[in-house]
């Protein structure tokens, strides 16, 4: 079987057929995330650097001073093995700074640096630019409905407790 390097020409691509999956909520879920994720890392990771799930974690560490990182990666839906990576990146960045614990020296406490909260005010604009032009073919209310019916969905299925505000 022959391997494809890049991008198929377009007349493969007119033929391509999906089969029962186009009919399946969770492929085309996943092509949007895949679409949504493309357009990001054109506009957003190309300028500052940050993956989406860098900026989530960054927001989810501005609105919790004080986090463990136990908790980021449960509010994040992340294995707590691997936060320590992610962490490492943004205290790499200068963007986060972990300090131990006051009341337990195992449980690091994770904070925002004053270079983190302009970078996070800066990306914010800018991701909310990329959110308006990459839902721009929605009215107002299909985006609202599409944000409601979504989090039905991943609510039903997540372990992230239930007292995460968004």
């Amino acid at each position: 079987m022959r391997k494809h390097r890049g991008k198929p020409a377009n007349s493969d691509l007119a033929e391509l057929v999906h089969g029962s999956m186009a009919g399946e909520l969770g492929f085309h879920l996943r092509r949007g995330q895949i679409a949504a994720f493309r357009q990001f890392a054109r506009t957003i990771t190309t300028t500052e650097g940050v993956t989406p799930g860098l900026y989530g974690m960054l927001q989810v560490i501005a609105n919790n001073p004080g986090l463990s990182q136990s908790a980021l990666a449960v509010a994040m839906d992340v294995d707590r093995s691997s936060i320590v990576k992610v962490v490492n990146q943004l205290e790499e960045k200068g963007l986060i700074v972990r300090d131990t614990s006051p009341t337990d020296r195992r449980r690091y406490c994770l904070h925002m640096t004053p270079p983190g909260v302009q970078a996070l005010a800066r990306i914010e604009q800018a991701v909310m630019r990329q959110d308006q032009d990459f839902s721009a073919r929605l009215s107002d209310a299909e985006r609202g409905t599409l944000i409601g019916l979504l989090k039905r969905l991943y609510r039903q299925d997540s372990e992230t407790p239930a007292n995460v505000r968004e």
